[in-house]
């Protein structure tokens, strides 16, 4: 399977997640990371479950996949998420050493690109656009809903 394929099979698995977030009136943003082609965590944003400003699906999924592997650096891993990380996550994701990021949708009011082009890893790569159609249609039918 070539790497565009895969790319978006996992970005599919992370839209679940991104739709259990919606279903349960979170912000939906799935993430999952992939280490050696196996799913190790999946996740979705928890902020108003948690009330924790810090839950994004991406921090969730962070910490899964360093509890599965037993370690903080993430360095065999990719993320993959629906939407453009926010700064905060971008920096987890540096301080991981996530090497590469596939994402969805940008985000151009609060994505890392805007404010913090340059807090990933020195070494990482970052894909945007795999499924955007997909990842911006389900957030914006989410804040349709919600005004």
């Amino acid at each position: 399977m070539n790497t565009e394929n895969q790319d978006e099979q996992f970005m599919r698995k992370a839209l679940v997640e991104a739709q259990a977030a919606f279903d349960e009136g979170e912000i939906p943003v799935g993430a999952i990371v992939v280490c050696r082609g196996r799913i190790i965590s999946r996740a979705h944003n928890l902020t108003e479950t948690l009330t924790d400003v810090t839950a994004h699906a991406e921090m969730q999924a962070i910490t899964a996949a360093a509890n599965a592997l037993g370690g903080k650096y993430l360095t065999d891993c990719t993320l993959y998420v629906t939407v453009e990380p926010c700064p905060m996550c971008a920096g987890a994701i540096g301080w991981a050493q996530i090497p590469r990021i596939v994402y969805g949708a940008p985000d151009e009011k609060r994505g890392y690109r805007r404010f913090a082009p340059d807090v990933l890893h020195p070494k990482a790569t970052a894909i945007g656009g795999v499924l955007e159609e997909e990842c911006r249609t389900l957030m914006q039918e989410f804040f349709k809903k919600r005004r």
